[in-house]
């Protein structure tokens, strides 16, 4: 089934993001952090300077530049400064290990390093930060002699500064490695317009907006809802710890955003954090949860919390956002809405056929805003895309009314007597046990059945902790034979740098021979 959102009505130039804010409000609030705040005429003024400084640093147009930063307000502007640049941002996720940074590093190709003073230790152990051709730029901390971001952005000058190339990289989004080893999504100027642009007339942007995207600004999710705000002329909010219920309240009270956007497990703290009450959550016009399916517990906390429906989508590194619902209309509980502006997406079975609505397909995307490939990976690209088509290896079924519904990933499919088990379906089961704060399923190898279902399963503190048969027992009234055989209680779940639950850390941990409780 082919499904096509509404031609886009407006075009972005990356270079040019505040544009808007600073025609018609220049000395309104545009890029708002827990320390600092900056106009639009501010914005505009210290993005030009960094950009100059980079360049006089020794970067020139196409060099790639990675950072290691958490959320700040100068991750943003420096993001803004290599758009100007015609610099190649390559974020690395905050948790990155010092073998995660080297991969990154050198797939990338990137001649320096933009590095928060916290990972000090951990880059001093990368063997391939020492080695750039332009070492690294530290932020924050003490003086070591290092180059600093700060002193980058020297006083107003005039510097020659490239015309913005579409076609020109600007950013290497690293993906999940969810199905196996990151690679590095390649956007140019014109596919990352493309994706604002769709992004704000999907979701309704207006420059009375106010939006706060609670989540990491390395993700591709984060790095595009504040782009486009900025895009927008709305104000945008850092928040530093996204992960933090108690400071995306206090933005909430303080701000008084007006649009919401969170990972599932970071919104579920929100929501049970006991200081939460519905004025917190007045200003909202929109909530959007994505990067995991939302369960229905969550769905329903937060709709009697609030008062809001939590609108999901669906996107990824490769394409940004290409469906959702818009605030204007009323989301349909457990889909991830239908195609963005620009989008068309189709379902296919594994011969390439179309499939009918209610059947599983895999997800085809075309938009303007796909990348242009993996950096240095041909062969991958090639596998990825076709005739212009992304594979997104996702499963999907569309209604009759074209609103998609997520299955699951093939690679994470379970097949037990000869039926398909959706991970992420008996991982809501879970999920609506009060006890029960995390859930990951996966499926394992059994000579009668094909391949049984287990759960590693984070219980909360302070709660009498659930039996394995009674979470069992649990889940079966809800999905049935689906319901896993075994549970294993653990203190933690890996994560993806998106925030998904790594089902493949967790098969290696089923291969390493964890035993169930």
């Amino acid at each position: 089934m082919l499904l096509s959102g509404s031609p886009m009505d407006r075009s972005v130039r990356l270079s040019e993001i505040v544009r808007a804010g600073l025609n018609t409000k220049p000395d309104a609030d545009a890029l708002v952090s827990t320390t600092a705040r900056w106009t639009w005429r501010q914005l505009e003024d210290v993005t030009m300077r960094l950009a100059v400084g980079l360049v006089d640093f020794g970067l020139q147009p196409g060099d790639r530049i990675a950072s290691l930063m958490p959320n700040r307000d100068a991750l943003v502007i420096h993001y803004l400064a290599c758009a100007k640049a015609g610099l190649v941002s390559v974020p690395l996720n905050y948790r990155y290990t010092s073998r995660e940074i080297d991969f990154a590093l050198t797939t990338s190709g990137a001649s320096a390093l933009l590095v928060h003073a916290e990972r000090d230790a951990d880059v001093r152990t990368s063997a391939r930060a020492s080695a750039l051709p332009l070492g690294t730029i530290r932020y924050g901390g003490n003086d070591t002699g290092a180059p600093r971001l700060e002193d980058l952005v020297g006083p107003a000058r005039s510097s020659s500064l490239p015309p913005e190339n579409p076609s020109a990289p600007a950013a290497i989004f690293f993906t999940s490695g969810s199905t196996g080893r990151p690679k590095g999504a390649t956007h140019t100027h014109a596919s990352l317009a493309a994706m604002i642009a769709s992004c704000i007339q999907g979701i309704e942007l207006t420059p009375e907006d106010v939006m706060l995207p609670g989540s990491s600004l390395s993700h591709i999710v984060g790095y595009l809802f504040s782009f486009a705000a900025l895009a927008a002329g709305a104000r945008t909010l850092v928040a530093e710890r996204f992960y933090d219920p108690d400071d995306i309240l206090s933005l909430l009270r303080r701000e008084r955003p007006t649009m919401l956007g969170m990972i599932p497990v970071n919104l579920i703290s929100v929501v049970r954090a006991a200081q939460a009450s519905r004025a917190d959550f007045a200003s909202l016009r929109w909530c959007r949860a994505g990067g995991a399916k939302v369960p229905m517990e969550l769905s329903s906390a937060f709709e009697a919390l609030t008062g809001h429906t939590i609108h999901e989508s669906y996107g990824c590194s490769e394409v940004g956002a290409v469906a959702l619902d818009p605030p204007s209309e009323t989301a349909v509980r457990g889909s991830v809405g239908r195609p963005l502006p620009g989008v068309a997406l189709s379902l296919r079975d594994d011969s390439g056929s179309e499939v009918r609505p209610d059947e599983v397909g895999r997800l085809w995307i075309r938009t303007p805003a796909r990348m242009a490939g993996y950096w240095g990976d041909e062969a991958a690209t090639d596998a990825a895309v076709c005739d212009g088509w992304f594979d997104s290896g996702d499963l999907m079924t569309v209604d009759n009314d074209g609103y998609l519904w997520f299955r699951g990933r093939r690679r994470e499919l379970i097949v037990h007597d000869g039926s398909n088990i959706y991970p992420q379906e008996v991982e809501n089961a879970l999920l609506g046990h009060p006890a029960v704060v995390a859930a990951g399923v996966v499926g394992i190898a059994d000579s009668t059945h094909g391949e049984n279902v287990r759960a590693y399963v984070v219980v909360s503190d302070g709660t009498t902790p659930p039996t394995a048969g009674a979470l069992v027992d649990f889940a079966h009234r809800r999905v049935g034979y689906k319901a896993p055989e075994d549970i294993v209680f653990v203190a933690e779940l890996p994560l993806t740098p998106a925030g998904k639950v790594d089902r493949l850390a967790l098969q290696r941990m089923t291969a390493a021979g964890h035993d169930s409780d």
